[in-house]
């Protein structure tokens, strides 16, 4: 396949007006967003993006979870070029993660639009709905079940804190497509997904690009322990059955977990809950999820393994009842070596530095791999900071990683002659 010019560039200013104007939709607090998914702010973002892909001449498809497909066609009946990410974000999240995967998927395409650039392969800009899966667990949902690895049904009928529906909201918002989810599968030649680092490295290394080879495997396990609550004031220390006591001892084994696991392995308690969580009554009840994480099969199936063995003793110890359930789940991740090779090779390309990485988190991307050949690409983000209504980035380095996005899917997507 014949490699695009040097002088191929997109219009960085034209990226970060479009990321700017996505981010006054879900404003946060400070500076971020909460555009969680299926909310009024999510339809109000997938109603503008729509706007502008049918400005660049794209056709717009939605599939029965959701999830937007912008296609501009190709000169051929060939299988399309993906990229894309997620517009979705945490409850205090910020303006650049999964936003500019989808945003400067649109971006390429309206560079290649003002270049007069015609591909044999279509290019699909790809919205994936629910991939932070804070209100609806577990995240990459659309994506998992698009991939085979999620049941529908079992998707749409995950709810919220406020034990609302995700088809019920999905419906609400009026998002619901007519696509069959994962009628696409045999229409994808490879997928590319651009998104910030969310972690230290690549500023750390002074590196413009991070070529991701890999992406860690996941285990969310979700522990419930069941006490009994009791006045903080009155019951004698020896007959206290404490629910967050026994939270407290699990969150230090967990985190002594990981660290025997070194290097390339971690773990924490994210999300607690205690009940009914009063400062004058002892903990009846705990209710805690433990994010452990390795691109290593073995080290992550050996810590998920070791917590459920020695946790149970510790809520013996203390007189609890406890259960432990699988919240989410992926293993680790290859991504596809040419794919991969046409990043590092679009990087060198364009002069920009770059260095292998390690996705630390999920994506997804991780669920695509498993049915195409898939690679992701990264730009750092200040301090490594992400999921944070303070995530920064700055504007070249999201115009070079969206070159190398440009590149990369030129190079796959082919340029009809």
């Amino acid at each position: 396949m014949a490699a695009a010019g040097q002088n191929l560039r997109i219009d960085g200013d034209r990226l970060w007006d479009s990321l700017m104007e996505m981010a006054k939709i879900g404003p946060g607090v400070a500076g971020g967003n909460n555009r969680q998914t299926l909310t009024d702010a999510d339809a109000e973002g997938r109603a503008l993006f729509q706007s502008w892909c049918e400005a660049a001449g794209c056709t717009m498809g939605v599939d029965k979870l959701g999830t937007m497909f912008a296609t501009r066609p190709g000169t051929e009946d060939l299988p399309a070029v993906y990229v894309g990410s997620h517009l979705d974000t945490q409850p205090t999240g910020g303006k650049y993660d999964g936003v500019l995967g989808v945003l400067g998927g649109l971006e390429l395409v309206r560079t290649l639009n003002d270049l007069n650039i015609k591909t044999k392969h279509p290019i699909v800009v790809t919205n994936w709905t629910n991939e932070e899966g804070t209100r609806f667990a577990p995240a990459m949902l659309a994506s998992g079940v698009f991939a085979g690895m999620h049941d529908q049904d079992w998707a749409e009928d995950k709810t919220d804190a406020e034990g609302k529906r995700f088809g019920d909201e999905l419906d609400r918002i009026g998002w619901r497509g007519e696509e069959e989810v994962g009628a696409r599968r045999d229409d994808i030649r490879a997928f590319f997904e651009l998104h910030i680092e969310q972690g230290p490295i690549l500023e750390a290394e002074e590196k413009q690009i991070g070529v991701v080879t890999h992406g860690q495997g996941l285990w969310w396990l979700e522990v419930t322990l069941t006490g009994k609550d009791a006045h903080t004031g009155s019951t004698p220390m020896h007959m206290r059955v404490n629910a967050g006591l026994g939270m407290a001892r699990i969150t230090e084994l967990a985190h002594q977990i990981a660290m025997d696991h070194q290097p390339n392995a971690v773990g924490a308690v994210g999300q607690a809950n205690v009940y009914p969580n009063s400062r004058n009554v002892i903990p009846g009840k705990a209710v805690f999820t433990i994010d452990f994480r390795s691109p290593d099969q073995g080290k992550l199936d050996a810590m998920k393994a070791r917590l459920e063995a020695e946790a149970p003793k510790i809520a013996a110890d203390l007189g609890l009842g406890i259960e432990i359930e699988s919240a989410g789940h992926f293993d680790p991740v290859t991504f596809d070596a040419d794919c991969v090779a046409a990043v590092r090779d679009a990087a060198e390309r364009l002069g920009y530095s770059h260095m292998d990485i390690v996705s630390g988190a999920g994506h997804d991307a991780c669920w695509i791999n498993r049915i195409a050949p898939t690679a992701m690409i990264m730009c750092p983000c200040v301090d490594g900071l992400s999921h944070n209504e303070a995530e920064e980035i700055t504007k070249d380095w999201a115009r070079a990683a969206t070159d190398v996005l440009l590149h990369a899917v030129v190079e796959t997507a082919e340029v009809a002659s």
